[in-house]
């Protein structure tokens, strides 16, 4: 019997770019082996055409074309020497490490708060004293209470909020809530309180023709007649 042999893909050689697959990654072998110049130029071009069929998601367009190319040489353990379109990518390029991006840093006593917070209580501090630096504490405030309800989902006591805001500000910005007011977020966590949400309260049950008590008394009332009028039949 005769013994057929199989190649594993474990036995292959290393795939450099998986993606386009094992024919490629042969054609561009052979095409490393082409002595005649024009020829392997023309084989370069013909496996560049064939990588952008393969995939069909990249868009038309320089950027995409230039990467091809480099996909080409890269596979090629840049060894292949054909005339390029675009500037001969080297080893080097894809090899080195991008810079290290240093991220901006701050000791922010309360993280619920983020950057914005502080960046805005700093330019608040500029402000002279009146009317104008008073509403601006107010909104900074209110911002500060929605910025805590969105990261702990709980309301948060007004007061312990003005006092988070006298803390950040080292006592510069100090606010004071009259009687009756609060820093009102909005509809996200006191609906019940706010004026749209008394008026979703009110109206909330009314849908063409009345509530759903008054639908059902008409229902019950309709339901009346017909038993009187089967019974006088």
């Amino acid at each position: 019997m005769e013994t057929m042999n199989l190649d594993y893909n474990t036995q292959q050689p290393h795939l450099v770019i998986p993606e386009y697959g094992r024919n490629i990654q042969r054609m561009i072998e052979y095409c490393c082996t082409i002595k005649e110049r024009d020829e392997r130029n023309i084989c370069a071009r013909a496996i560049i055409s064939v990588m952008g069929q393969l995939n069909p998601y990249f868009k038309d367009g320089e950027d995409v074309r230039h990467k091809l190319w480099d996909h080409l040489f890269i596979i090629s353990d840049f060894k292949l020497d054909v005339d390029s379109p675009y500037p001969l990518p080297s080893r080097e390029t894809f090899q080195t490490k991008p810079e290290r991006v240093n991220y901006p840093s701050g000791n922010i006593k309360y993280k619920q708060y983020g950057k914005t917070v502080s960046d805005l209580i700093e330019k608040a501090k500029k402000y002279a004293e009146g009317d104008e630096k008073e509403e601006l504490k107010r909104l900074i405030a209110m911002f500060m209470k929605r910025a805590y309800y969105t990261m702990n989902k709980e309301n948060a006591v007004d007061g312990m909020i003005l006092k988070h805001l006298s803390e950040l500000s080292k006592g510069d910005l100090e606010y004071v809530l009259d009687e009756g007011e609060s820093l009102n977020i909005g509809s996200n966590n006191n609906t019940g309180n706010s004026s749209s949400g008394k008026y979703f309260n009110k109206h909330k049950h009314k849908n063409n023709g009345g509530s759903s008590s008054h639908r059902s008394n008409n229902f019950k009332s309709n339901s009346n007649n017909k038993n009187r009028n089967f019974k006088k039949r």
